[in-house]
Order: structure tokens, then C-alpha cells, then sequence
């Protein structure tokens, strides 16, 4: 018994052993490709020596002689801290995923093969103008120095990750940085998803009125009323009512859900309407959380003079920031730019569509897709004179596509002469609000509201190419259209002139929460489909509070946290609940309905990470919207996984009748909006009992409202997970100015998974005193202290200084990288 007690103890530390080696090599090897920031590298493809100083958050600091060296430094900076999210970027645009991660990504390369948007960006890269195609070419020089230099040194293959998906990387070229931004165009376009989830409601749902309740379009001027899906369509009888739709649900894929497209907040004050005499610009691009965030903080040196802001690594323009002369700032446009076209096969001939004229062959193109650890298989790319067509699952077209029938997608992301690679660097390099607004003649996608300011005026414009659409438009483009017909065509674009454009306005204060624009009647609109009701209510309050603004005043605006949806919509719910009845026994349902509603009568509205008030009330809204569309959408109603405001406040302020939804139409009792507020409001005490505990008052909104910084590859590995992710408790909600848009589902319905991952605050009175930060930090390397240095002040709502003088960031400098030209060797 003694040897053997003795035996197992040796095995016991031999284990132990071997796994602290085994851990230690891997932190070796991980750790090799940590980049060296105080490196002397010697390089082909630049004229002159250059500085990458960065500042004390990581900052890059590109000091350059030439346009072209700083676009190089900035490739090489983007692939020492971001080389594998570049990587993962490109290979999601160009639809191979599946070479690295196997049958997982299959269903997301099928559909992006089906798209063409690599081929698509190969050939916009000739339609870019001459300076643009001489940045792009430096910008991947730059990128393939760095991996140059992480084969010379064996610098751990450039990324952690790289060990654990082996596979080769190619070399970067221009058409690759087009190509994300194409992707990024997919991402932050729900209009497909609204055409098809409109045609399905509407056949679901036949009363007009009760479908504007459930979908219900901006507050403004009314819409003239559509026909129903049904009457353009052929026999529609056998299709699926409900399909599931997974196609979004990878956290590699950028088809997510239409409330997951682009949001964002930008607004600016001019000299009359500031403190300093100033311009001031405020700017935060929502997107979803991720680690690293999509955003990289940079500073060039160009021949207009020096830049700094927010980029995407992969792609040579400062997206979001200013100049010392010049400000800038997006938010997502909402432009109608997609539209479905359901196309007519021939019955003898599968492979013709049919057209004004009778019927026309389809553009065909094999396309094989190589698969790890499984054959490759190959797909039949097929273009319509539409667009690419679509397979029934993608988006649940089936459910909208008649028998005979396929899906064609128009959509201005898809053009092959794509400039607006060309228009981010004319908006870079402009000096003035003038010259930013001609530059953006050459954007085309995704449509973006721009905010400028220079040193006197602040404008806002609309860039980004909106369809020319017939008048008669079968569906004027808010559900799908059969493809035959020319008058569901489109006609080219509208003169970037009738972009809606707002150039210094009498009031001094102009902004964007992707609300509602402007109101034209078709088909000279913007959109049918906007962002946001909700928060422009709260910025329009906050900014006529004062005579005149600071740049800490719009610091505060930008983290701000109280709902007006909560404001506007308790009183209603809960009008006939408020200090209503007897006290009731402690301990009885009853009791705990008094407490709860006792806390939200003296609540602010303020969604506060450590007040219960916040998850009291979004747990009742969420159980009362469920309430009131069950029974009457049946399965279709899981499309809904957010509260729709506009929805409840129709319903109980019964506008045309929207009180009808209270009732549940299976049940025989009639039942009122207030029987459907206290039952909703009992649902959500017993959901957060059983979630979260019975003490109401020690309740946290921030244990549920969790940012979940995940790594997009590595975020659901068994123990690695604790080390890539980053979570914090953070306050806002889906309808707050610091926005934090919920998950909608899951076990947990209220994490924060979409938001702010870039904030800026740019004061022309003192440029330098501007500000800036993004959710995490500026490295992709998990074992970097600036993998999260930034997400701590994030959260707090801190920020660095965005300052051009290259000697501070000398001051604090955590490295200087010289890149010598080879030539001088």
C-alpha cells in the first residue's frame, strides 16, 4: 500500500509539473508575438525614416514626410496589434471562414460567396482615384512589412491565435480594405430584414391598422397605405409560416438582426453656442462589443496636416476624428439602399428568369469552398439583372418567396465601382466643412450622416448613394417586389445634391441619433425605416437646457443614462396601478406589486448600473410586450425580442384603436390594457425572483446589464474564455444617449452587447484639450497590458487626451518604432 501510496504521489507531481511546462510554454510562444514598440526595422517601400510613437494608452503616432510612408506606418502599426482581426475581417468578406474553422462557418461563406463581395471589391479597387490607389498600395505595403518581420523573427506567427487555427496568411492588397468596408456596409443595413419581416407581418396580421401598431413607422407626416403581401405576389398558401433564422447568430457573422445594425450619436454646437467660442463635435459610432473593439486609435502626419481618431484596422482612413482645422463624425443614415426582388423562374428552364420580354439566363460562376477537416464543396453563383440571388434560408426569404420563385437582392453595398475608399480620404484630408461635403460625392456605402466642423460652421450631410425608385413602386421598397416588373427597377442614384444636407443652422445645434431626418414623400425619401425615436427626445432636452455649451457638457450628454422611454411610458402602463388598493400582506404577490411600483413612482428614469429601479422596469416592459403580442402572433412573435416604445404607447394611448392588443383573443373574458400591465408586472417579479433573488431593493440593473467584450474566436473556449473576455457592469439601456443595447435573448435577455465602442469629443477652441477612447484597448493580444487598459476608463465614462503635439506623446511615450527605408542601408 506504501509503494503504491508513494507512486501516486510521484504521478500526482509529475502531472503538476508537466502542466506548469505546458502552461509556461504556451505563455512563451503566445508571448513571442507580443510586437516590440522600441524596434529599429529596417524596411522596403518607404523614402524616409519614420517615428511611431506611442503615447502612454498605445496610441500610435505616426510621424511621416510623406502621404504614402504614414499610410505604410499606419498598415504596419494595424498589423502589429490587430493582425488577427484583419485577418478574420478579410476572410469573412471573401467567404472562407470554413479553411480555418471548418463546417461552422460554412452557412456564413455560403452566403457571402453568394453576395460576391470580394469580387466586387477587386473591382472597385480601378475606380478609386489616384491618390486613393497610391494610399491603398502603401497601406499594404505597410501591412506586409510587418508580416515580413514577424517570419524574419519567428515573432510568434504575428497572433496568440495563430497557433491554435493554423493557417496561412496572404499577403494584404488594396482590394482587401475595400472589401471591409463592404462588409461593414452588410452589417449596418437592416433594410432586408425589414422588407422581409414586414411581408411576413403582413400576412400574419391582414388589418392595416394593427400592422401599423406592431411595425409602426416615425412619428411625422403619415404614409400613404401599402397593399397587402399578398396581393403582389402569387399563390403564397404553402409557404412556412415561421422559419428560424441562424444565419446571424455566429459571432463571426455580419448578418446580424435589423435592432444589431449600425447605430450611433454625433452632434455639434457652433461658436454662438459655445462657452469658448468654439466649435464643438461630439461623436460615438455604436456597433457590437467585441475584444479588441473594432476601433483602433491613431494620429498621421499628411500633407494637409496632421489627422487623429478612430479607425478599423485593415482599412488606411481615420473614420471618425479630426484634423487641427477640421472635426467629423457618423451616424448611420438609415438609407433605404436595399431592396428584394423576387424573381420569376421559367418552369422549362430553371436557369432563366423571367424579364419585361419573356425570359433571360441567369449570370452563373462556380465558386468552391475549401473546408477544414471536411471535402470542399462547390456552389452556383447566380446573378439576376437585379442582383445576386439569395437561398431561401438566408433571412427566412423562404417565407416571403412564392413556389417558382427566387430572391434577388439590390442593394448599393454591391457595386462594383465602389469610391468610398476615395471619399474617406477626401474626408480626411479636407481643411474645411466645405471641402469634407464635396469629398463625399464619391461615397456609396453603408450611407452615413456626416457631421462637420471647422473652425467657424458645423454642417450635417447625408453621403452614401440613395436608389432613384419609380413612382408606382409595387411596395415603394418596404417589402419585397417581383422582379419582372420595371417599375420595381431602379433607375440609378439620386444627385448626391438631394441628400439631405444641414449647413450652419440658426439655432447653433445641430445632431443625429439615427432618428428621422427629413420627410418627403416618395420616392424622394430617405427611408421608411429609422434608428432611433427614442433618444433624440432626451438630446433635444439636453441640449436647449443650455444657453450655450463646453466640451464637458457634451461629456455629459454623451453619458448620459436616463430613459426617456421610461419617462414617457410608466405613467401610461401603469396609470390605474399607482397607489391603488389597500396595503397588502408581506409575503403576498400583492405586496411585492406595491413594493415595485413604489420604487419606479420615485425613480428618475436614470438606468443606473447600481439601481433596481432600472431592471424592474425593463424585466415589465419586456414581459408586457410578450403579453400583448403571443397570442396573436403565435410563433411570429419572436421576431420581436426588443420593446417596440411606439408599440405600447399606441396601445395604451389606443390610437386607432391599438387597444385591442390587450385583449387575448383565446380567452373569453375581455380583458383591459390595465389587466395586462399588473399580470405583466407579476410575470416580471417572478422572473426576477427566480433570476436575480426576492429583495427587491438590493437589486443591481449592472448584474444583468453586463458589457460582454467577447473575442470572437476564443470567447466561448472552456477556461481560455476567462482570459479574452472582458465583462463590466455598466449603466444605460437600449434607449438611453449611452446607449447599451441588450441581447434581447438568451438567459439573460439584459446584457449589454451593443454600443459605444468609440467615443470622441472634439473642442476647436483648445483642439488639443479634445478627447477620445474606445471600449477596450489598442492591442489584439490577450497578454498585452493594453489588451483592456482602455475598458476600465470606458466604463467610468473617462476618456485620454486627442492631442497632435507629437512631444506629450514623446513625454509618456511605452515605445518608439523607427522604420528605416532600405535604400539607405
Amino acid at each position: 500500500m506504501a509503494l503504491l501510496f508513494q507512486w501516486l504521489v510521484r504521478l500526482t507531481a509529475a502531472a503538476i509539473v508537466l502542466s506548469v511546462l505546458a502552461i509556461l510554454l504556451v505563455y512563451y510562444l503566445a508571448s513571442r508575438s507580443l510586437p516590440d514598440y522600441s524596434a529599429a526595422v529596417t524596411v522596403d517601400g518607404i523614402n524616409a525614416p519614420i517615428e511611431i510613437v506611442r503615447d502612454n494608452a498605445n496610441v500610435p503616432h505616426i510621424l511621416a514626410q510623406t502621404d504614402a510612408d504614414a499610410f505604410f506606418a499606419l498598415g504596419f502599426a494595424h498589423a502589429q496589434d490587430r493582425l488577427w482581426q484583419m485577418t478574420v475581417l478579410r476572410r469573412t468578406a471573401q467567404g472562407r471562414l470554413s479553411e480555418v474553422f471548418g463546417t461552422t462557418t460554412l452557412e456564413i461563406d455560403t452566403h457571402l460567396r453568394r453576395l460576391d463581395l470580394y469580387r466586387l471589391s477587386i473591382a472597385s479597387v480601378e475606380a478609386q482615384n489616384a491618390p486613393t490607389r497610391a494610399a491603398l498600395e502603401a497601406y499594404s505595403a505597410g501591412v506586409n512589412a510587418q508580416l515580413a518581420e514577424i517570419n524574419k523573427g519567428a515573432s510568434g506567427r504575428g497572433a496568440p491565435e495563430m497557433f491554435i487555427f493554423n493557417a496561412p496568411i496572404a499577403l494584404w492588397r488594396p482590394a482587401d480594405s475595400i472589401a471591409l468596408i463592404k462588409l461593414m456596409g452588410l452589417q449596418m443595413s437592416g433594410h432586408l430584414d425589414a422588407e422581409v419581416l414586414r411581408a411576413r407581418m403582413s400576412l400574419a396580421v391582414p388589418d392595416a391598422k394593427r400592422l401599423g401598431d406592431i411595425l409602426p413607422d416615425a412619428p411625422g407626416s403619415g404614409v400613404a397605405a401599402l397593399p397587402q403581401y399578398a396581393s403582389l405576389m402569387p399563390d403564397l398558401s404553402t409557404l412556412p409560416v415561421y422559419a428560424q433564422n441562424t444565419s446571424g447568430q455566429h459571432p463571426l457573422s455580419p448578418f446580424k438582426a435589423p435592432v444589431f445594425a449600425g447605430a450611433s450619436n454625433a452632434w455639434a454646437a457652433a461658436p454662438t453656442r459655445s462657452a469658448s467660442g468654439g466649435t464643438l463635435l461630439a461623436n460615438d459610432p455604436h456597433l457590437g462589443f467585441t475584444a479588441p473593439a473594432i476601433w483602433y486609435l491613431a494620429r498621421m502626419d499628411l500633407r494637409t496636416g496632421s489627422v487623429i481618431g478612430g479607425t478599423i484596422p485593415g482599412v488606411p482612413v481615420i473614420l471618425t476624428g479630426r484634423s487641427a482645422e477640421l472635426g467629423w463624425g457618423l451616424t448611420s443614415a438609415y438609407v433605404d439602399d436595399q431592396d428584394i426582388m423576387i424573381e420569376e423562374l421559367n418552369p422549362d428552364n430553371s436557369e432563366e428568369y423571367r424579364v419585361k420580354d419573356g425570359f433571360k439566363a441567369f449570370e452563373t460562376r462556380p465558386s468552391i469552398i475549401n473546408i477544414k477537416d471536411a471535402p470542399p464543396i462547390t456552389i452556383t453563383l447566380r446573378w439576376s439583372d437585379n442582383g445576386p440571388i439569395l437561398p431561401g434560408a438566408f433571412k427566412d426569404l423562404r417565407t416571403v418567396t412564392p413556389p417558382g420563385h427566387v430572391a434577388a437582392l439590390s442593394a448599393t453595398v454591391l457595386s462594383p465601382r465602389d469610391t468610398s475608399m476615395t471619399a474617406g480620404i477626401g474626408i480626411m484630408q479636407a481643411r474645411n466643412v466645405k471641402q469634407a461635403i464635396d469629398a463625399g460625392v464619391f461615397y456609396i456605402a453603408p450611407a452615413q450622416n456626416l457631421t462637420l466642423v471647422d473652425r467657424e460652421n458645423i454642417a450635417m450631410k447625408t453621403i452614401g448613394a440613395i436608389p432613384r425608385r419609380d413612382a408606382n413602386h409595387q411596395s415603394q421598397g418596404r417589402m419585397p417586389s417581383l422582379g419582372a416588373d420595371p417599375k420595381n427597377h431602379w433607375e440609378g442614384r439620386m444627385p448626391y445634391a438631394a441628400n439631405p444636407e444641414f449647413i450652419a443652422p440658426l439655432g447653433g445645434i445641430l445632431g443625429n441619433t439615427n432618428n428621422k431626418t427629413v420627410e418627403r414623400p416618395f420616392p424622394n425619401h430617405v427611408s421608411f425605416t429609422w434608428g432611433d425615436t427614442q433618444r433624440i427626445q432626451r438630446w433635444q432636452r439636453l441640449m436647449q437646457a443650455r444657453q450655450v455649451h463646453t466640451r464637458d457638457s457634451f461629456v455629459e450628454a454623451q453619458l448620459d443614462t436616463v430613459s426617456f422611454t421610461a419617462r414617457s411610458l410608466l405613467p401610461l402602463i401603469g396609470a390605474e396601478l399607482w397607489f391603488t388598493g389597500e396595503a397588502a400582506v408581506e409575503g403576498t404577490p400583492e405586496r411585492k406589486r406595491q413594493r415595485a411600483l413604489d420604487l419606479l413612482a420615485s425613480w428618475s428614469g436614470e438606468m443606473n448600473e447600481h439601481l433596481p429601479e432600472p431592471l424592474i422596469y425593463a424585466t415589465w416592459l419586456r414581459a408586457l410586450q410578450d403579453r400583448l403580442i403571443n397570442d396573436d402572433l403565435g410563433p411570429m412573435a419572436d421576431q420581436f425580442s426588443h420593446v417596440e416604445p411606439l408599440f405600447i404607447e399606441r396601445v395604451y394611448r389606443d390610437i386607432d384603436g391599438a387597444a385591442q392588443w390587450c385583449d387575448v383573443v383565446q380567452s373569453a373574458p375581455i380583458e383591459t390594457c390595465a389587466d395586462m400591465a399588473r399580470l405583466a408586472l407579476d410575470d416580471a417579479l417572478l422572473e426576477i425572483e427566480e433570476t436575480w433573488g426576492s429583495g427587491l431593493e438590493s437589486l443591481r440593473w449592472g448584474d444583468a446589464h453586463q458589457a460582454t467584450h467577447d473575442h470572437t474566436t476564443l470567447g466561448k473556449v472552456p477556461l481560455l474564455r476567462y482570459f479574452v473576455n472582458i465583462r463590466q457592469s455598466t449603466s444605460g439601456g437600449d434607449n438611453t444617449l449611452n446607449r447599451g443595447l441588450t441581447s434581447g435573448d438568451g438567459p439573460n435577455p439584459f446584457e449589454n452587447v451593443h454600443g459605444a465602442g468609440y467615443r470622441g469629443v472634439y473642442d476647436f477652441a483648445d483642439p488639443d484639450s479634445s478627447v477620445f477612447v474606445t471600449s477596450t484597448g489598442q492591442s489584439g493580444h490577450f497578454l498585452s497590458r493594453h489588451y483592456d487598459d482602455l475598458a476600465q476608463l470606458w466604463r467610468r465614462g473617462e476618456y485620454i487626451l486627442m492631442s497632435l503635439d507629437a512631444d506629450l506623446a514623446r513625454g509618456a511615450a511605452v515605445g518608439v518604432t523607427t522604420l528605416n527605408p532600405a535604400s539607405e542601408q
